[in-house]
């Protein structure tokens, strides 16, 4: 009766491989044409993936590349779902932060007041 899946639907996947919190979130990023398998756009969720697939997708404001190493039974805890695929994202840069001006921070109530004062002399 254990049979071993060698195929899979793409948004069950997901769904087991945690990218997604529900099924219906990672068919929808399917449906609208948001997914590339092996480079090519995919449209349906019923889309079969099999092992050594590369999966193209974004995930919040990251683009995630991931190979299929397995196709999971069921959606496990996230060490067992990191044992499904191989991650090829390449590296982000990190961007340094806006520096603060002068490390000061917001205005202090005496400097808005200033300013205030400053305004109204110029408009006159």
């Amino acid at each position: 009766m254990t049979e071993l899946v060698d195929k899979l639907r793409v948004d069950k996947w997901l769904w087991h491989a945690r990218f997604f919190k529900t099924r219906n979130l990672a068919s929808g990023t399917v449906r609208a044409g948001h997914l590339r398998v092996n480079g090519q756009k995919i449209s349906k969720p019923a889309t079969n993936v099999k092992l050594g697939d590369v999966l193209t997708f974004p995930q919040g404001r990251d683009v995630r590349v991931v190979k299929l190493l397995a196709v999971g039974s069921r959606r496990g805890p996230a060490s067992e779902a990191q044992t499904l695929y191989q991650d090829l994202t390449p590296a982000r840069e990190k961007h340094p932060q806006a520096p603060r001006f002068e490390g000061k921070g917001r205005p202090t109530k005496q400097d808005r007041r200033n300013l205030d004062l400053y305004n109204s002399r110029t408009l006159e």
